[in-house]
């Protein structure tokens, strides 16, 4: 896991190496998922979802809920990947008011 800087004002840690220390990913699994593109991925986890619930999402709005999930995650990787907030809120294209907004609307803590 990568030490955070003195300078740094955000956690800085990449999402790969928070889910290998959690015991959640491990090498063969990054290989398998950079193989896939972004929409295979997303699709597998859909299927895997609906899998447990015998392919019923019913009432759960997946078509009108997507985008807040998507942003959301690229929100995620903003932080994971900037060395502070600013740097985030540059990367993302908002301003850095813009950026406090939608890390409190996600509940993200940074």
């Amino acid at each position: 896991m990568k030490v955070k800087d003195s300078r740094s004002t955000t956690s800085n840690t990449s999402i790969t190496n928070k889910l290998k220390d959690q015991g959640l990913l491990s090498d063969i699994n990054i290989v398998c998922i950079s193989s896939l593109s972004l929409e295979e991925l997303i699709a597998v986890k859909l299927e895997l979802s609906c899998s447990y619930i015998n392919n019923r999402l019913y009432g759960f709005d997946i078509w009108r809920r997507m985008t807040p999930i998507v942003k959301e995650a690229v929100l995620i990787f903003a932080i994971s990947a900037t060395n502070s907030k600013k740097d985030a809120a540059r990367f993302l294209g908002l301003t850095y008011l813009e950026f406090i907004k939608q890390c409190s609307s996600y509940e993200i803590n940074i």
